[in-house]
């Protein structure tokens, strides 16, 4: 797979003491990761990482940021979304696989693959953009078209009560 926004840094450049990079997708770029997850567009999207080398691993720390336009999920209107989030990476060979189940703790990096002798960190701060943006965003008129169509908002759903009718007649004996 070649990565619309690809950014390699070869391992032979990352050193133990770490180095910090700063990366930022072009017009083209953005046009691309936007089409790949489906957004109207990306005005902005960037990377500042703190990239180090332990134990056969490389470690990336730091915040990726970018201005996105998302489609309303209902109505299909432009919902403009800033994203400022911070990120913890791990690149590594190849991944472990000692168990047919993992328990992940909430202090588990998330991991990458280390191919070709270099980690990417625009595919990973693309990635991390996607995964920071709500899947079914909703804007101002979204609930007046909805219940337009007839489906009853999630804090008026009342669910049918088998018993109901039970209790009527017991009460009137």
């Amino acid at each position: 797979m070649n990565p619309e926004f690809s950014r390699r840094e070869r391992l032979d450049t990352i050193g133990e003491r770490g180095r910090t990079v700063t990366i930022a997708a072009d017009a083209d770029e953005r046009a691309a990761v936007a089409r790949r997850f489906g957004l109207v567009s990306i005005a902005r999207l960037e990377a500042t990482l703190a990239v180090r080398r332990e134990a056969g691993s490389v470690f990336a720390q730091g915040q990726v940021s970018g201005d996105v336009v998302q489609a309303c999920s209902v109505t299909g209107e432009p919902l403009p979304v800033t994203i400022d989030e911070p990120v913890s990476l791990r690149f590594v060979e190849e991944f472990e696989t000692e168990a047919d189940e993992i328990e992940l703790s909430e202090d588990v990096l998330d991991t990458m693959l280390i191919e070709g002798g270099a980690i990417d960190l625009g595919e990973a701060a693309a990635e991390t953009l996607a995964l920071a943006l709500d899947p079914f965003p909703r804007g101002p008129n979204a609930a007046d078209v909805l219940a337009a169509a007839g489906v009853v908002a999630e804090e008026d759903f009342q669910p049918a009560n088998a018993f109901a009718g039970l209790k009527a007649k017991m009460a009137g004996k």
